[in-house]
């Protein structure tokens, strides 16, 4: 009896102070208030100077003359057909 007791104790305990936590918090109703000031952008999270390939890795960006690409790994240029 103890044991059960006990454990209906720690599960009333537990379900309490879940219902206090706040792991996402209220979004603002005015727009004004919600600045995206404190975003930072990058290209595709791999920093300036950096894009996503088509592997999903980050590679330099290179650029190359009117007709003409980048190759596989951006670090040739290769004439367009």
């Amino acid at each position: 009896m103890k044991i059960v007791t006990v454990s209906l104790f720690a599960i009333g305990l537990g379900l309490a102070s879940m219902s206090a936590s706040s792991a996402m918090p209220v979004a603002p109703l005015d727009r004004a208030a919600a600045s995206d000031t404190a975003t930072i952008p990058v290209a595709g999270g791999c920093g300036p100077g950096w894009h996503r390939g088509p592997a999903g890795g980050c590679r330099p960006l290179y650029n190359c003359p009117p007709g003409w690409h980048s190759g596989p790994f951006g670090r040739r240029c290769f004439r367009n057909w």
